[in-house]
């Protein structure tokens, strides 16, 4: 369960002082791609998260996931039982937040964290850390602000619609957090080719993703994409010519 993203404010730093500028100790080739379904749209209303989704990719590749029902303490909705299938009797056996949260924190470890509508799962994060006294400053992208840059074609950025243009079958049932998380870190991959494909990139580290989010849609996405590209494709020619060299 999700909640309407919108687009976020242009950005209009220079492209290499803002990708130089996130530092060489972010984790490049490690990403949490994560997604919860609630008992309701916001936690200031007293919504809870009641199933939890996160797979960990890892240089291109999909690897060890994290799934786990949570017993919000308050029973949910017809609305949310008919949407996500999940029932007041499966949460009821299900462990609690105070049992799940303190394992997914560690799971997440400093990764940069992925989710399509950032804001909506984040704020669920951090509400339910806050609820055990954790934090998670981790940096954090959206799959649906991307997709609106790299898929500009797409019907609609709903994820189910998105995916099934991009060729993307859920494995599992839509709003079921294990198989919305799968799905997200199969779109990130996808637009990772498609950003190769179109733009010629030979590299799309987490920065480079983040700040494209940032970037107003058409135009300035379109010519910022080209300078990234020549500037790799300039820094991979003098590498080339220069296999010895270090700055």
């Amino acid at each position: 369960m999700r909640g309407a993203a919108g687009s976020a404010p242009p950005r209009r730093d220079p492209p290499a002082w803002h990708l130089r500028s996130f530092g060489a100790s972010m984790p490049q080739s490690q990403l949490i791609i994560f997604d919860f379904e609630t008992s309701g749209m916001k936690p200031s209303d007293g919504a809870r998260v009641i199933e939890i989704g996160a797979v960990r990719l890892q240089n291109g590749v999909i690897g060890e996931r994290f799934q786990s029902l949570v017993d919000p303490g308050l029973p949910v909705s017809a609305f949310i039982t008919a949407l996500t299938g999940i029932t007041n009797e499966m949460l009821a056996t299900a462990p609690k937040s105070r049992e799940v949260f303190p394992a997914f924190r560690a799971f997440l470890g400093d990764a940069p964290i992925v989710a399509h509508n950032v804001r909506f799962d984040r704020s669920f994060l951090l509400s339910e850390l806050g609820r055990l006294g954790l934090e998670c400053g981790n940096p954090h992208a959206c799959t649906f602000l991307a997709a609106r840059r790299i898929v500009p074609e797409a019907p609609r950025y709903q994820l189910s619609v998105l995916a099934e243009h991009c060729g993307i079958a859920p494995n599992g049932n839509w709003h079921r957090a294990l198989a919305d998380a799968e799905a997200t870190a199969r779109l990130w991959l996808y637009m990772e080719r498609r950003l190769q494909k179109d733009y010629g990139l030979l590299e799309t580290p987490f920065p480079l993703m983040l700040q494209l989010t940032r970037l107003r849609r058409g135009k300035q996405v379109q010519a910022w994409l080209r300078h990234e590209a020549q500037r790799q494709q300039q820094g991979a020619l003098f590498r080339k010519i220069h296999p010895g060299f270090t700055s």
